[in-house]
């Protein structure tokens, strides 16, 4: 592992760009656990800067326990900070546009585990911070960069954001219901969950090796790939059988199937119901009182057969209809079905369980944050001293 020293300040510390400080301040931060049970303490994170999967990635690196270093260009100084994809990290402000910028940039890599980039291909060499540039002098170095559409391909050099991506990759057209134009859920699939948290697997899988070899690796994490990878599943379905390309609103987990949507409330409200194993269908069916409205006996019923799906939604809705969200809710409790209330997200953070789990989480300045994750236990028989 390398020394840990920090390079003289040569530009502006902060908690966020928009509070300077004198010396490195780490902004507020809710801890996801002891300090011992941090497993990426002593690891060093370089952030160039960027907007959106790139600090998300950062905040769970930081989250993790690495010590997260991000840069920030002077015109963004008294900007609005992100309180919560900021959290836990230190910020630099400084113009990568210039050769002190530069300078501090590499004198920084030099000293660091893993770097994030978030920009165009090519803008990073042109700054003279390109992977080769900085494995000259860090030759360990876990170089991560992240972009829309990759470092290759005719699109690389195309401006775009997470609802284009899902878009030219074919999922946009997946998602909705059959009688509505496609629905895309905010940014959570190309940005977070294909862009953000692949590019963490991708530094986090290569660093035990450049720690074990010296040797560091460019990781190419393209929004496109990680939300064409998060569709997986959906590309077995289609080679099986159960899934249509062609047929957006009438697969089993797209709205199609009845046992896997939401339905109105008698206070137009919305519940869920996602009963679709047999055990969990035939608890559905049997606290509704609704085995007398199936096709077919309960006991030989196939329920995933689409040709059954019309009548089950004719029964499901109106029984559903018939009750307030808070009379399903006691109605279900206790029952293997399935079905849950469609909370909105004040509600959601007076949930009980997301109480106990310590779910949400509001820091020192009042901030509502999501808690990290995952969490970490160590093993027994082991101090975490040890850890």
């Amino acid at each position: 592992m390398k020394g840990k020293s920090m390079p003289e300040p040569t530009a502006t510390w902060s908690a966020r760009p928009a509070e300077a400080a004198e010396t490195p301040h780490v902004a507020p931060c809710p801890s996801p656990a002891p300090p011992g049970l941090r497993p990426l303490d002593g690891v060093r994170v370089l952030d160039l800067g960027g907007i959106g999967p790139g600090p998300f990635a950062t905040m769970m690196l930081a989250d993790l326990g690495a010590e997260v270093i991000r840069l920030e260009p002077p015109r963004q100084q008294g900007d609005a900070a992100n309180p919560v994809l900021d959290r836990g990290k230190r910020f630099l402000t400084t113009d990568l546009k210039t050769s002190t910028g530069t300078q501090l940039a590499a004198s920084l890599a030099a000293d660091a585990d893993i770097l994030i980039e978030g920009f165009l291909p090519g803008t990073a060499e042109r700054l003279g911070l390109g992977p080769d540039d900085l494995h000259a002098v860090n030759p360990a170095l876990v170089y991560g960069r992240i972009t829309g559409y990759g470092q290759t391909g005719p699109k690389a050099q195309k401006a775009g954001h997470d609802l284009g991506y899902i878009a030219s990759t074919g999922l946009l057209h997946q998602l909705g219901r059959a009688d509505g134009p496609p629905q895309f859920p905010a940014n959570l699939l190309a940005d977070f969950g294909g862009g953000g948290m692949l590019l963490v697997v991708g530094v986090l899988a290569a660093l035990p090796r450049a720690r074990t070899t010296g040797a560091g690796t460019v990781v190419d994490a393209a929004m496109v790939d990680g939300a064409n990878l998060l569709w997986s599943m959906m590309h077995g379905f289609t080679a099986t059988g159960l899934w249509r390309e062609d047929a957006r609103g009438h697969n089993l987990l797209d709205s199609g199937a009845p046992f896997y949507d939401v339905y109105p409330t008698a206070d137009d409200r919305y519940v869920s119901v996602a009963c679709i194993e047999p055990a969990f269908f035939a608890e559905f069916v049997r606290t509704l009182e609704l085995e007398d409205r199936l096709p077919e006996p309960l006991g030989e019923f196939d329920h995933w057969q689409p040709r059954h799906w019309p009548a089950l939604r004719a029964a499901f809705a109106p029984a559903l209809a018939s009750y307030t969200l808070d009379e399903l809710s006691e109605l279900f409790a206790g029952r293997d079905a399935c079905v849950e209330p469609v909370l909105t997200m004040a509600e959601a953070k007076r949930d009980p369980h997301n109480v106990a789990r310590g779910l949400f989480h509001t820091d020192a300045t009042g901030v509502g944050q999501p808690s990290p994750a995952p969490r970490f236990t160590p093993a027994k028989g082991v101090r975490e001293d040890e850890q």
